[in-house]
């Protein structure tokens, strides 16, 4: 136990210390599950001493949300208070940063209306549209995060004992957080610089576009003209670095918004807010979604795509070898932010506007000019696997090899 308990104090000090990266005088909003409030109480102790001038914790229950669905008033699910998309902005405005632990149920809203959930989504991301635009501008610090609930750990380790599953879910988290290996700060440190070194790498060639080929995928994706590659860690525009999602593994850029045409494959099951969609197939022709299947949670998928115009067209292209740590645990983890940590994504709905060259200085409108994709929305789904090859083609128009069998070949 005191092997666990100096781990967990690790992967504290380093969520707050690289994460969110707190400075001194700044106030953390952490948002938290219930069940993870012995973590959640560590991460606040190492706050304050690294100099937070406030904590707010605010405490999520899965259980009350899906109550809403179950027994609230249908003409109500549209509705998102006004004054909470307000404290939020205000909080950003006043330099916030914010850290959240995010493990949805992977079955929480199961045999639940999915336009319910929907709508409800939308009136939140409505409501929130304002605070978003801090975060996808890089105004301020975020950081997302994993720590065990029982549902996902039953969900993800349903062939080892019940009561082992928690346990087993911590040490996984530590593994593929780089905390089980010494000291956690400066493993990371060591990450990031070779995820550095790949972007350095990417920025330099340039390329137009991207052809990807797998069973199931056929899919050219042009890439925004004065497109960056971002990943690792990052500066906020105070100058902070910090990391947006532990784990990660991942690079990522900019999609030219009316430039993907083909089709593609999925090959891991996405959890989509609380329920699973599986064996997706998207057909696009001139950046737009014209075909779509699912081999379960169409009808999830259906209401995702009807969210805006934007939400039917690319915003990210992420890269991660099949031989990476989490890859190597030959585990789906139906939770976005490891699983795209193990495989080669794609995300419909809104671009990143720090993935191209001014882009935080920009309008909407200006953004959608320039080729970058404007919606509510932002979800990532996975297409990686040891059978993706991956061409990219340079500005004098010739084709070199990117991924080979699911690998780096650059």
């Amino acid at each position: 136990m005191k092997d666990f308990d100096k781990l967990l104090e690790q992967y504290a000090e380093l969520v707050v210390k690289v994460g969110v990266n707190i400075q001194p005088g700044q106030v953390l909003m952490v948002t938290s599950p219930l069940e993870t409030v012995e973590f959640t109480r560590l991460i606040v102790q190492k706050a304050y001493q690294a100099g937070a001038k406030y904590v707010q914790v605010d405490f999520e229950d899965e259980q009350i949300v899906r109550s809403r669905y179950e027994f609230a008033d249908d003409g109500t699910l549209d509705y998102f208070p006004a004054w909470k998309g307000e404290m939020l902005e205000k909080f950003a405005e006043e330099g916030g940063a914010t850290l959240t632990i995010r493990v949805p149920d992977p079955e929480l809203y199961k045999g639940i209306d999915s336009q319910k959930v929907s709508r409800s989504t939308k009136a939140a991301a409505r409501a929130r549209r304002a605070f978003a635009d801090y975060t996808r501008n890089s105004k301020i610090s975020w950081c997302l995060i994993k720590a065990p609930t029982r549902a996902w750990a039953n969900k993800v380790f349903s062939d080892i004992p019940a009561e082992e599953r928690i346990s087993v879910m911590w040490d996984t988290i530590f593994k593929m957080n780089r905390v089980d290996g010494g000291n956690a700060v400066q493993n990371w440190h060591e990450h990031l610089g070779h995820l550095k070194e790949l972007r350095a790498k990417l920025n330099g060639k340039r390329y137009k576009s991207l052809h990807y080929r797998a069973p199931g995928t056929d899919l050219h994706i042009e890439l925004a003209e004065g497109h960056i590659w971002h990943g690792g860690a990052s500066e906020n525009q105070q100058g902070t670095t910090v990391v947006h999602n532990m784990p990660t593994e991942e690079v990522f850029t900019m999609p030219k918004r009316d430039g993907v045409n083909g089709y593609v494959t999925s090959t891991m099951p996405l959890n989509l807010n609380g329920q699973l969609v599986d064996r997706i197939c998207f057909t696009f022709k001139d950046g737009k979604v014209t075909e779509f299947t699912a081999g379960s949670g169409e009808e999830h998928l259906q209401n995702l795509l009807a969210t805006d115009e934007g939400a039917g067209y690319l915003g990210e292209v992420a890269l991660v070898p099949h031989d990476s740590p989490i890859s190597n645990l030959n585990r789906i983890f139906y939770n976005t932010g490891v699983d795209e940590n193990a495989s080669c994504h794609l995300a419909l709905g809104s671009a990143y506007p720090t993935n191209i060259e001014n882009g935080t200085q920009m309008s909407n409108e200006e953004l959608l000019r320039h080729g970058c994709n404007v919606s509510l929305i932002h979800t990532d789904f996975m297409i990686g696997s040891a059978e993706l090859d991956i061409d990219g083609e340079l500005q004098d128009g010739s084709i070199e090899p990117v991924f080979r069998n699911g690998n780096w070949v650059i």
